[in-house]
């Protein structure tokens, strides 16, 4: 079965994420281990190597207190 191919994909805002954990003096480490991912996951969300599915992205504004999608990612258009 073939996967469904999006016109788009949430890539996180790296600066804005950082100024999130700053805020709540917060690590990566810490980060990692409230939404119940690898700190080498969020590591490769940091610096746009990976993509957060649809339930990451939902940890992850729950976690940093954001309400608002575009206060922590950025939509980019994919090739297809």
């Amino acid at each position: 079965m073939k996967r469904k191919k999006f016109p788009f994909r949430a890539r996180l805002d790296p600066d804005k994420a950082w100024e999130r954990l700053n805020v709540l003096n917060m690590s990566q480490n810490d980060l990692a281990r409230l939404i119940g991912r690898s700190p080498g996951f969020v590591s490769d969300l940091f610096n746009g190597r990976r993509y957060a599915s649809g339930e990451t992205r939902r940890r992850l504004m729950e976690v940093l207190g954001v309400t608002q999608f575009e206060d922590l990612f950025i939509l980019e258009e994919t090739d297809e």
